[in-house]
């Protein structure tokens, strides 16, 4: 495992007693996707994504000050108001992972507790807002110990922590887009944390609207880590990782013009790409559903009728991210509402947009 140094914890007071701090951080849903990873928590491709607002993670991080520090992690983990212990090897491995960074970990006893305001394991980014919550968290108890850290160490150090939790968490800490990945293209770019999009956005992308039509809302079939390995001997992943940089370069273009149908056309190769990927490898795994589908088919004929620049991407699962300019907001709701909500799991869907990242409550 590398070593960043840059990201030592440097202990200036006293360790408080005990405390609870409570942060929120939202999902986020890649625009240029990074599929494939080396060790440990590296993207093969740099990527490129929208925060989003409202599909977030609340997490309540209960402290107490051990008699003496242990060999171990001491937790206890809540989700929804449940003890989850399936959840807790995630955060074993996490702590184990972000120990050398917060060596504070074993001198506190911890309680967990974690809401998300949508459907875990659905083809949300629930383990992105969820490891970017807790990383949030824990950054701010560090800075109760360390005063002099600066904003933008927290913001930086916790994307980091972040990754090492769930790599797309990294991407959730700020907003409203961000890049992860070490690209040419883009300065300050590189594989440890994301960076916001460093270029000024069109005024095209103000309050983009992200509708997430929930198509089936059980567990994914196959999980992200087990997806993102299938990429290793992939017949068709270096040509792939070549299609992700080149896309790239030309959302960075799209960004910063405001080209609505350049940006429909790499948001929906994106998407496509990624599931192709997933039907390609060996096992093999069809992640849509029918409805999807559909629901797809029924974007691109309203498009097609209407000019509309509304378009959808996928993440590794059957849900559907219907993006859309906010100067459509009010037409495009309708077509959803009479269209396409017919497709979704008893009829719900979730109205987003573009946020701005982890908060402290």
């Amino acid at each position: 495992m590398t070593d960043y140094p840059e990201f030592a914890s440097l202990i200036v007071s006293e360790l408080p007693e005990s405390g609870v701090i409570t942060c929120t951080s939202p999902s986020n849903i890649a625009l240029v996707k990074y599929w494939g990873k080396r060790p440990v928590q590296i993207p093969e491709n740099a990527s490129i994504s929208f925060t989003l607002d409202n599909c977030k993670t609340t997490t309540g991080l209960h402290y107490k000050k051990r008699n003496v520090a242990g060999d171990n992690f001491d937790f206890d983990l809540f989700f929804e108001g449940k003890p989850k212990p399936d959840f807790k090897p995630k955060i074993q491995s996490f702590f184990e992972r972000t120990y050398k960074y917060l060596p504070f970990l074993k001198e506190y006893t911890f309680t967990i507790k974690t809401t998300n305001t949508f459907p875990h394991s659905s083809g949300i980014a629930s383990s992105a807002s969820g490891m970017s919550a807790l990383s949030y968290c824990l950054m701010q108890l560090e800075q109760s110990i360390n005063p002099n850290i600066s904003e933008a160490e927290i913001l930086r150090k916790s994307s980091f922590l972040a990754r090492l939790g769930s790599g797309s968490a990294c991407r959730s800490i700020q907003g409203p887009v961000t890049v992860w990945g070490k690209h040419p293209d883009i300065k300050g770019s590189n594989d440890a944390y994301a960076v916001p999009f460093p270029f000024s956005i069109h005024q095209n992308f103000d309050n983009y609207q992200d509708t997430i039509l929930l198509i089936d809302k059980e567990e994914k079939q196959v999980s992200s880590t087990v997806g993102h390995d299938l990429m290793h001997g992939h017949p068709f992943a270096a040509k792939r990782f070549e299609q992700a940089s080149g896309n790239i370069v030309l959302l960075k273009e799209i960004l910063q013009s405001g080209d609505l149908d350049d940006f429909v056309r790499v948001v929906e190769s994106e998407a496509l790409t990624l599931h192709a990927m997933m039907m390609t490898s060996l096992p093999y795994f069809i992640l849509m559903k029918p409805n999807t589908l559909s629901v797809i088919q029924k974007i691109w004929e309203y498009r097609n009728a209407t000019g509309s620049k509304v378009c959808f991407t996928l993440d590794a699962g059957a849900n559907v991210h219907v993006l859309y300019p906010d100067s459509e907001k009010n037409q495009v709701l309708r077509f959803i509402t009479s269209e396409l909500v017919a497709y979704c799991q008893n009829g719900q869907y979730i109205c987003d947009k573009i946020g701005w990242g982890a908060k402290k409550m």
